[in-house]
């Protein structure tokens, strides 16, 4: 996200504009909590995950009440428009927020679930899939060295774009993703023949939202007789230096 605030300050700057950074997100909104934002503020921030304005979740926004006070606060300070940077939820709160206060939104797409409508890809999708391929390229060695199956966790509660991409790059013999339902019976058949082939190792990556990944780890290794571990990639994948193809996305946003 760092690489889009620059972006968006340098270009509004450029055209003669001033800009307000909302600090924690919406929860910043109801608190209060902003600064100006300049090209001191921005400078040496493109490398950097992550955003320097912070950003929580806040259950308060989804209420009307919320709502009604973030649209008071954002014309108690006369801003002229809004820009937003997540996904599906931040986008959602914008369009409410737009509703109550009559104030022009822009969304900007940044998750590494990549699951923005009307978009091919957004900010952090990429850096997400080499962080995690990365992880999985140590993993495949020592399942390779041990001679064991790893089912390798990526985040994706609803979509598997990351959990497809990074098994297409990291050479996984299979892939599991929330949109196509799993069939736990023909993952252990194709183990069983990879194995009757000569097979030592498999990687397993699956997407969070494809099932219970701690279950699915102890099925297959019940029915194969296989050694399987599970390794659950979790946070590591929100953070990270951006990727180049990231930080210029970013730019082009901004």
């Amino acid at each position: 996200m760092n690489a889009a605030i620059r972006a968006i300050v340098r270009s509004a700057i450029y055209n003669g504009l001033e800009v307000i950074g909302i600090e924690r997100g919406y929860a910043g909104l109801l608190e209060g909590r902003y600064r100006i934002l300049d090209r001191r503020s921005v400078s040496g921030i493109i490398n950097l995950g992550g955003t320097i304005l912070r950003t929580i979740r806040c259950e308060e926004i989804k209420t009307d009440e919320g709502i009604e006070r973030a649209a008071d606060f954002l014309k108690s300070i006369r801003i002229d428009g809004l820009i937003t940077i997540g996904g599906d939820g931040t986008f959602r709160g914008a369009s409410r927020l737009y509703k109550a206060s009559g104030i022009p939104m822009i969304g900007v797409p940044a998750t590494i679930d990549n699951d923005v409508a009307g978009t091919d890809t957004t900010i952090g999708f990429d850096t997400a899939v080499n962080t995690a391929l990365d992880a999985i390229d140590k993993i495949r060695d020592t399942a390779t060295s041990h001679e064991r199956i790893f089912v390798v966790e990526v985040m994706g509660r609803r979509r598997g774009f990351l959990a497809l991409e990074v098994g297409l790059a990291g050479g996984a013999e299979i892939i599991l993703i929330p949109e196509i339902k799993v069939d736990l019976e023909r993952v252990c058949e194709r183990i069983k023949r990879d194995r009757e082939e000569g097979k030592v190792s498999e990687i397993i990556v699956m997407a969070e939202g494809a099932g219970d990944s701690r279950q699915i780890t102890e099925y297959i290794a019940r029915e194969t007789g296989q050694n399987v571990r599970l390794a659950v990639l979790g946070h590591i994948q929100r953070g990270g230096v951006p990727t180049a193809r990231s930080r210029i996305l970013a730019c082009e946003f901004g």
